[in-house]
């Protein structure tokens, strides 16, 4: 009869053999692998190009309107007109919402080095008038 005890540990030393050798195998092929960076290259953001630009974030906000619109071309002046600098819209599109209700949706890409830029965004655009809501549904960060 095998007490409980001792399957426990052959279960932990087979866990651990096994971790270890998944930890050499990781260690060989680290440095067997041909991705050379020079020094150069590493200083850089961007390798390709070796410039040092700083990436941007990208945001899509689902603005809602008081009331049912026709034509979302007076909202979209007022949205370009209380961009932050160095901000610029990518592009507009239109969801609908339900009775003829359509949210405009706005992509807008910021500067990533300044904090806090993508929340005040958001509380001018709930300022503007003929805004209900405005809801960020995606954020991310790119290097364009």
């Amino acid at each position: 009869m095998v007490s409980p005890f001792s399957r426990e540990a052959n279960q932990q030393s087979f866990s651990v053999r096994t971790a270890a050798k998944y930890a050499l195998n990781a260690a060989k092929n680290a440095g067997s692998s041909g991705a050379h960076i020079n020094v150069q290259n590493a200083a850089s953001s961007d390798h390709k190009t070796g410039a040092n630009s700083m990436g941007r974030i990208k945001v899509v906000y689902k603005v809602f309107p008081e009331d049912v619109v026709d034509s979302f071309d007076d909202m979209k002046k007022q949205i370009g007109g209380c961009l932050p600098k160095d901000s610029e819209v990518e592009g507009y599109g239109e969801e609908p919402i339900a009775f003829g209700l359509k949210a405009l949706l706005v992509q807008v890409t910021f500067p990533e080095d300044e904090t806090g830029i993508v929340d005040k965004f958001e509380t001018d655009l709930e300022k503007l008038s003929g805004i209900s809501q405005v809801q960020t549904v995606m954020v991310r960060r790119t290097s364009r």
